[in-house]
């Protein structure tokens, strides 16, 4: 269990009236005021929301617009994107590197007091750094190992390492599990499980998120400027008080629009009363045979109280449209993609793919497998996959990083050839979704992709479709290039699965890495919907639960096996 050092200063990040606009005066927060203690506090909102930017500001990576930001105790932060060189060492990430050399000085006969005021008391800090690097799954990463020899999620687990033997009393986590495996991602859940300073963790990896303590929720305040709401228990205990909520929200639009509706009615019921009790005094007037100006008096002020009790309907109208306006915008937008898909569907039985003795070694043009610290292609061999996809079934292709997953995905989708063994593909589409969702083309609008991918469908049904995948009015005019990462994934959602022809196999290369959590349900919501065979590598054992897989392979040292056969 890793605890974070007992001092006298409280471990607390306190905001107070937090307020931060970038330089080409794109707001971000407005007057955005909160308080968090010791514990583990998971942060969510939607992507483009400012969850980064904040973690920056508390940082101290940016300085505010106005307000202020008070950090109680030693900070740690590991941001997103991490700044390390290649020609960098794991020493060097660890904040080692001087320490172990003067240590190895000194050992070597060099009594130079430079050397001990350099070690000061971290005389154990090899011993320390192992520890820690043995329980991140990195106990055969030496300190002199340069960070262009590891994986991309070997580096983040370094990251994290070098963190935690900083003794930080709060520590900032920016999505720590991306580009994890599954089991590096247990091995950081562990060790963030013994976590006693103030953990805050942006993430939407719901696994990490139910192991909070609460959930600070990021959104629009009441007036317009930021708020954080916060739900006691993990991401489990915040979606079911977020439920809750919305059918109480619902009812509440429910009556206000009744409400609206019977005060209509009630105005208009009290217009047609003043209109015949005015009919009635003016026949009766002439029949009694009053002078016109009596008769005219007796009008005028029949019509000022009639006035008066429109007005009093109409203040009544108001104030039921105020409420059901209040009510509405309670109501989260967070809608689900829900169309048909009959132009997908595979029969069982059919095979879509057949591939035997598959094998790849050589790294081809255009293939990224993963990458090394310097952003370069790591190649990753393929050794004698046999595999065949029948009908509609759904396969969770799974193993740790760098074993050749993606690889094989191309292989199966045709982009690459394998140097040896055979493939056979059905003539129906394949289609792939890598992660650098790169299928439309950005400089395009939404309805101008769709139209390419789906030409022979009239515009007004191309419109309809969009607007299922939530386009709507002049969403589906904007470039796709000004998209944001959750609508570029539903207007490739869209191209795709809508294209001619049809896709019968769609395969999926971490789907949901960078998305956010409203994202990931409406991609889940669209593949409910697909009716064609589907293989997909996920780490994200609540997505995959989702797409309820038929079967699950397991690709390991160029070999893929049967999980529970």
């Amino acid at each position: 269990m890793f605890d974070a050092p007992t001092r006298a200063t409280p471990a607390t990040v306190v905001c107070s009236h937090l307020s931060f606009t970038w330089p080409d005066d794109a707001p971000v927060f407005d007057d955005l005021s909160f308080t968090v203690g010791p514990g583990r506090t998971g942060l969510v909102a939607p992507n483009g929301a400012g969850k980064s930017t904040l973690l920056g500001l508390i940082a101290g990576l940016y300085a505010p617009s106005s307000g202020s930001v008070t950090v109680g105790g030693v900070l740690g932060h590991l941001p997103q994107t991490l700044p390390y060189r290649g020609d960098r060492t794991v020493a060097d990430v660890l904040g080692v590197a001087d320490v172990l050399a003067a240590i190895a000085a000194i050992e070597a006969g060099d009594v130079d007091e430079r050397h001990f005021a350099v070690v000061g008391t971290a005389w154990d800090v090899e011993d320390r750094s192992r520890a820690l690097l043995d329980r991140l799954g990195l106990g055969d990463v030496a300190p002199g190992r340069r960070l262009d020899t590891l994986s991309g999620g070997q580096i983040v687990q370094l990251g994290l390492a070098g963190q935690l033997l900083a003794e930080p009393d709060v520590l900032l986590l920016d999505e720590p599990t991306n580009n994890l495996d599954a089991d590096a991602r247990q091995r950081l859940y562990d060790v963030l499980d013994g976590w006693s300073g103030c953990l805050l963790v942006v993430s939407h990896d719901r696994a990490l998120l139910d192991r909070m303590d609460r959930i600070a929720e990021l959104g629009p305040g009441p007036h317009g400027g930021g708020e954080i709401r916060f739900f006691g228990g993990g991401f489990t205990a915040y979606a079911e008080a977020i439920e809750a909520e919305q059918e109480a929200a619902e009812q509440r639009v429910r009556t206000a629009k009744q409400q609206v509706k019977r005060e209509k009615r009630e105005m208009q019921e009290a217009r047609e009363r003043a209109a015949r009790r005015a009919g009635t005094a003016s026949r009766k007037a002439a029949d009694a045979g009053l002078p016109k100006i009596v008769a005219g008096e007796l009008k005028r002020k029949a019509q000022v109280s009639a006035a008066k009790a429109d007005d009093v309907h109409a203040a009544r109208l108001g104030q039921a449209r105020d409420r059901l306006d209040e009510a509405e915008r309670s109501v989260r937008s967070d809608d689900a993609i829900v169309v048909d898909m009959p132009q997908t569907r595979v029969p069982a039985g059919r095979t879509v793919f057949d591939g035997a003795g598959i094998r790849v070694r050589e790294l081809f043009d255009g293939w990224i497998e993963t990458l090394d610290a310097d952003g370069e292609p790591v190649p990753t061999p393929v050794e004698g996959v046999d595999l065949t996809i029948r009908g509609p079934e759904r396969i969770a292709l799974r193993g740790p990083n760098g074993v050749g997953k993606s690889t094989l995905l191309r292989v199966i989708g045709g982009e690459i050839e394998p140097d040896a063994g055979t493939v056979r593909r059905h003539d129906g589409r394949v289609a792939y979704l890598s992660q650098r969702l790169d299928v439309v083309d950005r400089d395009r609008s939404v309805a101008e992709n769709l139209a390419a991918f789906a030409p022979s469908r009239p515009p007004a049904e191309r419109m309809n479709l969009a607007a299922r995948f939530l386009f709507r009015g002049d969403a589906v005019h904007r470039p796709v290039s000004a998209l944001s990462g959750g609508e570029l994934l539903r207007a490739t959602l869209l191209c795709t699965l809508l294209a001619e022809p049809a896709p019968q196999l769609l395969l999926l290369d971490e789907p949901t890495n960078n998305l956010d959590l409203v994202s990931v349900a409406q991609l889940e919501s669209a593949l409910r919907s697909y009716e064609g065979a589907l293989v997909v590598v996920s780490h994200d054992a609540h997505f995959l639960s989702a797409v309820a897989p038929t079967r699950t392979l397991h690709l390991a040292e160029g070999r893929l096996t049967a999980v529970g056969a």
